[in-house]
C-alpha cells in the first residue's frame, strides 16, 4: 500500500509540475509548448534543491558566535 501511496504522490508531483508550467508558458504568449522548459520543470518537482542553509540554531549560538 505504502507503493501505491509513493506512486500517488510522484504522479501528483508531476501533474502540478505540468499544469504549473503550462500555464506560465501560456501566461508568457506561447504559441508552442516548451518541451524542454516542461522537462525542467518535471525534473525539478522530482528532485527539488537543497534548501539553503538555515544558520545557527539557538541551542548554537553563545557569545562568540551570536551574530
Amino acid at each position: 500500500m505504502a507503493m501505491d501511496d509513493e506512486g500517488g504522490a510522484r504522479r501528483q508531483a508531476i501533474a502540478t509540475a505540468i499544469t504549473a508550467e503550462l500555464e506560465r508558458q501560456a501566461h508568457d504568449g506561447a504559441v508552442r509548448i516548451d518541451v524542454d522548459a516542461l522537462a525542467e520543470a518535471i525534473d525539478m518537482a522530482l528532485d527539488p534543491p537543497a534548501p539553503a542553509g538555515e544558520g545557527r540554531h539557538p541551542d548554537e549560538l553563545n557569545a562568540t558566535n551570536d551574530d
